[in-house]
C-alpha cells in the first residue's frame, strides 16, 4: 500500500469538496503559479523546466476553456481571451520569452481578481435583492 503525503491528501480533499466557483479559482491560481515557475526557470536557463511549467499553464487554460457555458454570452468573450492566452503561452514557449509570460501573468491576475470579486458578490447579495414578505 502506497502512502501519500499529507499535502497530497489535503489537496485531493480540497478539490473533491470545492464548489465549481472554488475550482475555477484554483485553476486561476494554478495557471499563475505555473507561469511564474516557467518565468523563473527561463531566468535560470532551465529550459526543460520552463517548458514543462508552460505546458501545465496551457493545460489549465484549456480546462478553463472547456468548462465555459457557451449559452452565456460572456463565455464567448472569455473563450476568445483564453484562446489568446493559450496562443501567447505557446509563443512564449517557442521563443523562450519571459516578457510574453509577464503579459499572460497580468491577464491571469486580473481574471483571478475579477473572479474573487464575483464570488464575494454571489455570497453576499445586496440588500435590495432580499425578498419581501
Amino acid at each position: 500500500m502506497s502512502m501519500r503525503n499529507p499535502q497530497q491528501i489535503y489537496q485531493q480533499n480540497a478539490v473533491t469538496t470545492a464548489t465549481p466557483a472554488e475550482l475555477t479559482l484554483m485553476l486561476y491560481n494554478g495557471a499563475i503559479r505555473f507561469v511564474r515557475q516557467s518565468k523563473q526557470a527561463l531566468e535560470h536557463k532551465e529550459l526543460e523546466k520552463a517548458h514543462q511549467a508552460n505546458v501545465r499553464a496551457q493545460d489549465i487554460i484549456n480546462e478553463l476553456m472547456v468548462t465555459l457555458n457557451m449559452d452565456v454570452d460572456l463565455s464567448k468573450q472569455l473563450l476568445q481571451l483564453y484562446d489568446y492566452l493559450r496562443n501567447r503561452l505557446i509563443e512564449a514557449n517557442v521563443q523562450k520569452d519571459g516578457e510574453i509570460l509577464n503579459e499572460v501573468e497580468e491577464f491571469l491576475i486580473q481574471f483571478k481578481a475579477t473572479w474573487e470579486q464575483a464570488m464575494k458578490l454571489a455570497k453576499h447579495p445586496t440588500a435590495s435583492v432580499s425578498s419581501e414578505k
